[in-house]
């Protein structure tokens, strides 16, 4: 039998009622690393809320008693947000507890859910009603609601849906003075004062902590066609890109953009997947056109469009999906290749974007750069093209040991991150700062934005006990 919590814990204790506050070694273990395994800590204990009003009396105590809270959903992130420090003096809280769909409502299209539930359970209470969640990750099966909004999660559909910020009608947030802001609303026009919920999207827990959100629904997909497609380049695939969306009326959801390297490792390392086409080709994409309408032709759409780009030079070859089977074989590539990676070896990533037109150029120059400079690697840079969003990563070479390249990872970052900017892009499109990046938002967001970041830190968390050490430098 575990002891009973002492001092300050016994006093939370008893403050949430029993089964709130654990300092189990057993069951603290498992959550003190991160996804990737890039950082290890210690944590004072760890708090499993099952209501809104234990997050507030946990967070109102910490307050009063200048303990760090480090805020956990589903532990899948990439960049250390989730994950407490070395010091063993902050609270872990976990909202897996508050798990429940609130409401549903069809007519409206919108959902309320709070934040511990997984995003596979939204998509399919959206689904119970013939609606559709659009948003759409690799581990959505096991990433929470809350953790996606705290990161401002991406995925596959950014294309036609935008990002988790944009599929966000109202939030419930508990303050860090333990201060409730209810403001679940379902409006869609609503222009009474101050944006408060942009806020806290994409704050990752360093701002509050959001307990429930109401979020948007669409018209379930009814009509689907899927492609793997053969191009020669990325400037051809931007091309292509731009004369699908006019050729489907905008209906293109998704447009994956994979090196052939990709590919290959998918192929080496992941059982059972198999190359949709026969012939070789330096680049694929992988597009999908979604409709509401039944039986919409968009298989002949979508072959049409292909063939006149074949025509034109744009395309090489192509595949299309023609049933489920082939749809999901297709996508199984494309969501193996971060796997396909960690099985073929170490690896140095980045998450970046640039605007669309300037991806092409920004490939070969970084690609070139890497060619010449980084001997220890190879390049993977594949992801998210229709919204301008590449996972540049570098895997270590055959002939290479990974500490030689991790070794450099410093040096490849920075002249990474510098192109980016000399293109007016983001060095972090998709997975946040977290702890990793904080000290590339020090050295390359505008000094204006960050001085009003760290006033908005300040003004709400005064006492700095919201996530400690993410996001933000300490002043």
């Amino acid at each position: 039998m575990m002891p009973a919590p002492a001092g300050p814990l016994a006093t939370l204790a008893t403050l949430v009622g029993p089964g709130v506050i654990s300092t189990d070694p057993a069951e603290l273990e498992p959550l003190l690393t991160d996804h990737r395994g890039l950082y290890r800590g210690k944590a004072l204990a760890l708090a499993t809320p099952r209501s809104v009003e234990q997050v507030s009396r946990i967070l109102a105590f910490c307050n009063t008693m200048r303990i760090g809270v480090v805020p956990q959903g589903g532990n899948t992130g990439y960049c250390g947000g989730a994950t407490p420090d070395e010091t063993g003096s902050q609270l872990l809280l976990s909202l897996r507890r508050l798990a429940a769909i609130r409401s549903v409502d069809p007519l409206n299209y919108s959902l309320v859910a709070e934040a511990g539930c997984l995003l596979a359970q939204v998509q399919r209470s959206a689904a119970a009603v013939d609606r559709f969640f659009p948003l759409s990750l690799g581990s959505e099966g096991s990433c929470q609601i809350g953790g996606n909004l705290s990161t401002n999660a991406g995925g596959t559909q950014v294309l036609r849906y935008g990002m988790a910020r944009d599929l966000v009608l109202g939030l419930e947030v508990v303050l860090p003075d333990g201060r409730l802001l209810s403001s679940l609303s379902s409006l869609r026009k609503d222009n009474t004062g101050y944006d408060l919920r942009s806020l806290f999207i994409g704050a990752e827990g360093t701002l509050g902590v959001i307990t429930a959100a109401s979020l948007k629904l669409y018209p379930q997909p009814e009509s689907t066609a899927t492609a793997f497609i053969a191009v020669p380049d990325p400037h051809s695939a931007v091309g292509l890109l731009a004369r699908l969306r006019s050729a489907t009326g905008d209906q293109l959801s998704s447009f994956e953009l994979m090196p052939r390297l990709a590919l290959e490792l998918v192929l080496q390392h992941i059982h059972g997947t198999r190359a949709p086409l026969a012939t070789g080709s330096p680049w694929y994409l992988l597009c999908e056109v979604t409709s509401s309408r039944p039986g919409e032709p968009l298989d002949a759409l979508l072959e049409q469009a292909l063939a006149t780009a074949l025509e034109d030079g744009l395309v090489t070859d192509a595949a299309l999906a023609r049933s489920e089977s082939d749809r999901q074989a297709f996508w199984r590539i494309r969501e193996s290749i971060p796997e396909a990676q960690r099985r073929d070896g170490a690896s140095l990533k980045h998450d970046v974007s640039v605007p669309v037109a300037s991806l092409p150029e920004f490939l070969m120059q970084a690609s070139a750069w890497v060619a010449q400079h980084v001997p220890e690697g190879r390049l993977v840079a594949y992801g998210h093209v229709g919204d301008g969003n590449l996972h540049f990563n570098i895997n270590q070479a055959a002939d290479s040991a990974a500490p030689r390249l991790a070794a450099r990872e410093a040096e490849i970052r920075r002249a990474i991150h510098d192109l980016v900017r000399g293109f007016d892009g983001s060095f972090s499109a998709e997975h946040g700062i977290g702890r990793l990046k904080v000290g590339e938002l020090a050295r390359y967001a505008p000094p204006v934005e960050l001085a009003l970041m760290h006033a908005i830190k300040r003004s709400l968390d005064p006492n700095g006990i919201m996530n400690p050490g993410k996001v933000l430098n300490h002043e």
